[in-house]
């Protein structure tokens, strides 16, 4: 899809970021709309044609997670947190609130504007038919037939590790935090038992990695949860552009 056609609002009091934030996407291609407070980026996220939502958690005059709780009940289009909070309570309620991804400042272009294509690219594909497969580089996942193959071989999975693996591919570029994945796979009441995730992550990742310790199919975001990468993301991770924020 060109980004020419797409709009991007930027929901952020403190104007240095704003404007650099709006030199960042006018280079390449989108159309910015501003706001520096959480009633005039609620008050424009009625715009029909709005691609994605840029949040800023540190607002003047709501709470970050409510205007969040606002957005997410008004519109469909992707919601990125960027917030200078850095506690695991913090990523987890945004995310766990209806963001798709959550950046902590000071980020790198080059990752903002990965995460970016990924959740227009993932708002896009959402309007269609559900997907039957998800491919990532040599994996690729058989949603309807529950089967995975890594470079054309099958591998062999429990009921759980595919059931882990199908629930975060068919997110894939979004953070899944702990609760989601618990509630996902083992039911509402197993919130409390993040361990049983080490394990058969663990186990998954020693059939699908060909570096276990090296994930490139599933990364673990600290503290908060997993994300399926798929192949256009592999250099998100750790990337940093000539201009940070």
């Amino acid at each position: 899809m060109n980004p020419a056609a797409q709009e991007i609002l930027i929901v952020d009091d403190e104007q240095p970021i704003r404007r650099f934030l709006r030199t960042v996407l006018t280079e390449q291609g989108y159309k910015v709309s501003e706001a520096e407070t959480g009633r005039k980026g609620v008050a424009m996220a009625s715009n029909t044609g709005l691609a994605l939502i840029l949040l800023d958690l540190g607002l003047p005059d709501l709470d970050g997670l409510e205007v969040l709780s606002l957005l997410r009940g008004m519109t469909e289009a992707p919601i990125i947190v960027l917030s200078a909070r850095e506690t695991q309570e913090a990523k987890i309620a945004a995310l766990d609130g209806g963001a798709v991804d959550y950046l902590t400042k000071p980020f790198g272009v080059g990752e903002l504007a990965a995460r970016i294509r990924v959740a227009l690219r993932l708002a896009a594909a959402k309007g269609g038919p559900p997907g039957q497969e998800v491919v990532s580089g040599e994996l690729r996942v058989d949603l309807a037939n529950r089967q995975v193959h890594l470079r054309g071989q099958e591998i062999r999975l429990t009921p759980i590790e595919f059931n882990l693996l199908a629930y975060l591919a068919k997110n894939a570029g979004k953070v899944v935090t702990h609760r989601q994945l618990l509630q996902a796979v083992w039911g509402p009441n197993a919130t409390d038992k993040e361990h049983y995730l080490r394990i058969y992550i663990h186990q998954l990742r020693h059939k699908i990695e060909p570096i276990p310790s090296r994930p490139r199919f599933v990364r673990t975001e600290s503290g908060v949860g997993y994300r399926f990468l798929q192949q256009d993301e592999a250099g998100i991770a750790g990337s940093h552009g000539n201009r940070g924020w």
